[in-house]
């Protein structure tokens, strides 16, 4: 099995953030988004992952550090890594298709925007499975449309009268990748071109026209990490799924408490420093932070952070920042000082 994860976009939505951190290496529960994806994944599959390719932007944006990452993101998982450059923002089918050389046999593609909570087994008779997540408002999203037999027949854009509460979710698995890849370059080859972009869509709306079948994974719970807000209500999420299941150390033992609480749930990493501090519930901290004076609940704070004298609630926090202040609803990007 293979895992193909195209993640080159800049993720301008949430910014300030992710001007200096390319979205999906932005930490979520104190682990990279991509991270917690791709494991997340491998869970479900629940078989031995062979290879993970990487399509990733401009090496200027995405650098060393993050081939780095991913390459031990891979190896913890017995895998290969391969990493591709998406050097022109084309679009899905456009990512997909930078990773040719790794377009073969079984395989899963997942977008590194979204987080998952998921347990189901692959359809042994489907050609692909588009994973969703049953909404309420499927008007406000991409849908599948079924038939008798539960199979997907076809693809539907935010539909204005009903088709299904079953949401695409950007994660999908082929039982033959190479049959994506002969439509996809079908696609490029003649210019199909929606919403100024190749789309995956449009190879996948080949291999229907084929008659592959195409069957659901409905996942439990998709978790998005869009913007500031939802990025926030995921890390609560996460935290919580996080000590029910209870195999991942939450507060590492380097933290130092100086007459200061901690209500759980909450992710605080290595050599952080707690001074006449409350934190929690729903907090997660990088390492090397020092909070002093500080009441701190349903945020997300990263790396290598100061704050004092601050009562903060839903607040996301960047790296290396310096904040001393009485600011409440804040959204801070890397390097920022505030005195």
């Amino acid at each position: 099995m293979k895992i193909i994860v195209p993640m080159a976009g800049r993720g301008s939505r949430l910014r300030p953030h992710s001007l200096t951190v390319p979205k999906p290496l932005i930490p979520v529960a104190g682990q990279p988004i991509v991270h917690r994806l791709v494991k997340d994944i491998a869970k479900v599959l629940n078989q031995p992952i062979e290879e993970i390719a990487f399509v990733l932007g401009d090496p200027a944006w995405f650098g060393e550090d993050v081939v780095k990452s991913l390459i031990a993101l891979a190896e913890g998982l017995g895998a290969k890594a391969s990493i591709y450059r998406q050097d022109q923002p084309l679009g899905t089918g456009h990512a997909i298709m930078c990773a040719e050389p790794s377009l073969s046999g079984p395989a899963v593609i997942a977008y590194a925007d979204t987080l998952i909570k998921a347990s189901f087994n692959l359809d042994a008779e489907a050609d692909a499975v588009i994973w969703t997540k049953k909404v309420e408002n499927p008007e406000a999203y991409g849908v599948v449309k079924l038939d008798r037999n539960q199979n997907i027949v076809e693809l539907v854009e935010k539909p204005e009268s009903f088709v299904s509460n079953q949401a695409v979710i950007g994660i999908y698995y082929f039982k033959q990748v190479e049959d994506l890849k002969t439509e996809l370059q079908t696609v490029l080859d003649n210019n199909i071109i929606n919403g100024g972009e190749y789309q995956i869509n449009d190879g996948i709306k080949g291999m229907m026209a084929k008659g592959k079948v195409f069957k659901t994974g409905t996942v439990d719970e998709w978790m998005d990490c869009g913007n500031k807000n939802i990025t926030l209500e995921t890390n609560t999420k996460m935290l919580g799924f996080i000590k029910t299941e209870g195999n991942e150390t939450m507060i590492q033992s380097s933290v130092v408490l100086e007459n200061s609480n901690i209500i759980e749930p909450c992710m605080i990493g290595k050599n952080v420093v707690l001074k006449n501090t409350t934190v929690g519930p729903n907090v997660s901290i990088g390492s090397n932070c020092v909070l002093e004076n500080v009441q701190i609940k349903n945020s997300l704070v990263q790396n290598n952070s100061t704050l004092k004298n601050a009562k903060l609630d839903e607040a996301m926090i960047g790296n290396h920042v310096k904040y001393n202040g009485d600011f409440t609803k804040i959204s801070i990007g890397d390097y920022t000082t505030m005195e």
